[in-house]
């Protein structure tokens, strides 16, 4: 079939939408689907649009206050003529705002069906735009949920990732049917790899041989909680006195100096190094360099990370949110906390397990990862679900 999957984020980008938006243009052609990316330039373009292989380019410009966010026009014609000549089976919306209105009228105007999936839940987003005004703040939220709402009803099939953003979804009352697929994962690009040479060097240029790696990865952002996570180490430092413990935070974004404060302001000194932004092929090596995945985000609508950190034989520490109850074992491949008690407890549990166990639990880690995300299971749901979209439509 020929699919058209319409995006605001993309690689470069790194994100979530991006990360599976590109491995559904991955994992459908080589199952011999005919598809097209459609999503911003990276750009302003002198013309509406580029074509490079079958990603579209729609010419757009970044909002520099919101994470350099670009905004394309929401019909644009010239381009429009372009993919209507393309005789699409499909559309597959990932985003909502340019690119994902874009889409819908494309699918109005040409009688296609179209997919819809619901990856963010942007009510934890709205301090963004209400910065801290809290009447301001509840009336965005319910502007989320009646365009949420709006979107999810007017789609011929509608998916997201978790039972916990289906569940919100409902309450803002959504009643098409929500079909529950989780993203899937290029596994090939965290399973067994080896930089065991890399890493051993990479210890020793800097001084972190014998030391204990704590991983921190992802955009700094405020609804990350990535505060939480230092403030928690922080502790867990002060009660043993260990001086073992190293924490790399990987990533960039609107609070980092606000984590660098945190650190400066604390006794974290000495253990914190902010490695900025990585290239998401790289990630990898990080993963399979740190001892232990640590996060306290709870505004996930999967958690990509927590798979990717897995697949890598990582295992994880997180604070508890429904949307990863499927995904760790507290114990058999990592832990959950709630409390600053819970994640010392926790935190100490997983320092002193013999390697042994250690190594048992990055087994288990990458076993649930392979069994549950793989991209060739994502690509049959996916593919039932446009199935169902089609015949939907005759």
């Amino acid at each position: 079939m020929r699919i058209g999957i319409f995006t605001d984020s993309y690689p470069p980008q790194i994100n979530g939408v991006a990360t599976v938006s590109a491995l559904l243009n991955k994992v459908f052609k080589e199952h011999g689907h005919e598809v097209y990316v459609i999503t911003v330039s990276n750009s302003k373009l002198t013309q509406p649009y580029e074509v490079n292989g079958n990603i579209i380019g729609i010419s757009s410009k970044a909002i520099k206050n919101l994470y350099n966010y670009r905004w394309a026009s929401i019909y644009p014609r010239i381009a429009a003529r372009f993919l209507a000549s393309l005789n699409l089976d499909i559309i597959h919306v990932q985003t909502e705002l340019t690119i994902g209105i874009f889409a819908r009228l494309l699918a109005k105007i040409y009688s296609i069906p179209i997919v819809y999936t619901y990856h963010t839940t942007y009510e934890d987003y709205t301090y963004y735009v209400t910065k801290g005004n809290v009447p301001f703040d509840k009336f965005a939220k319910k502007v989320v949920a009646a365009f949420s709402k709006t979107l999810g009803n007017n789609s011929t099939e509608f998916t997201t990732t978790s039972e916990k953003t289906k569940d919100l979804l409902k309450t803002y009352g959504v009643t098409n049917f929500i079909n529950v697929i989780p993203n899937g994962l290029d596994l090939s690009l965290f399973l067994n790899k080896d930089f065991k040479e890399e890493i051993i060097q990479y210890k020793k240029d800097h001084d972190l041989e014998n030391k204990f790696i704590c991983l921190l990865l992802g955009r700094l952002a405020q609804e990350k909680s990535f505060d939480v996570v230092l403030k928690n180490i922080n502790a867990y430092i002060q009660k043993t006195n260990r001086d073992d413990i190293r924490v790399l935070v990987v990533g960039s974004g609107p609070a980092e100096e606000d984590l660098k404060k945190i650190v400066e302001e604390s006794n974290l000194k000495g253990y914190v190094e902010f490695l900025g932004f990585v290239p998401y092929e790289r990630t990898a090596f990080y993963y399979y360099l740190s001892d232990l995945f640590i996060s306290a985000s709870l505004t996930e609508t999967q958690g990509l990370t927590f798979i990717e950190a897995m697949a890598s034989g990582l295992p994880v520490l997180a604070r508890f949110d429904e949307c990863l109850s499927g995904v760790i074992e507290d114990k058999v491949n990592g832990f959950f906390y709630n409390t600053e008690d819970e994640f010392i407890k926790s935190f100490d549990y997983f320092f002193e397990l013999s390697e042994e166990d250690k190594k048992f639990m990055k087994e288990k880690a990458k076993s649930l990862v392979v069994d549950k995300y793989s991209s060739e299971k994502y690509y049959h749901r996916m593919l039932d679900v446009y199935n169902r979209a089609l015949r939907k439509c005759w």
